[in-house]
């Protein structure tokens, strides 16, 4: 079973089909939500902490500097970056939101859905429409 949604949801994203890629999604997180370690927001967005660190907390306003890794939830990836640093008002919304709930040094795994992602657009021709994204993220400073 999970191998043909693996299929199919590769088929989705090689195909652009944005209502199969929120079809799969959903399916995704709606077993994603039943492990153990698996903490769901009110927005929906799905973390796992892998490790916590000791440092502060961003606010929405600050600007921090991650290593992260991006992929779909086929489990290609389809970006990574260490040392990078960004204002957090200025990303996707699942990371706005995850990253405030991180410390520095923290490393989770982020499950966001679509509507915390790139949603109906997708972003260019790496993100399809109304892909659910993975993104392991480690919170290396809040750049205060």
């Amino acid at each position: 079973m999970l191998a043909g949604a693996v299929f199919s949801l590769l088929a989705a994203c090689q195909s652009g089909d944005p209502e199969l890629n929120r079809k799969e999604g959903a399916a995704f997180l709606a077993e994603n939500a039943k492990k153990p370690g698996i903490l769901t927001t009110a927005s929906g967005l799905q973390y796992q902490v892998i490790s916590e660190g000791n440092g502060i907390k961003p606010k929405a306003e600050d600007n921090v500097t991650v290593n992260y890794k991006g992929a779909f939830i086929s489990g290609s990836e389809f970006d990574s970056g260490d040392g990078i640093s960004f204002p957090l008002s200025g990303v996707i919304a699942g990371w706005t939101e995850g990253l405030q709930l991180m410390k520095e040094g923290a490393k989770y795994r982020f499950y966001i859905p679509p509507e915390l992602g790139y949603g109906e657009s997708g972003a260019g021709r790496t993100i399809p429409p109304n892909a659910t994204l993975v993104f392991d993220v480690e919170l290396v400073k809040v750049n205060r």
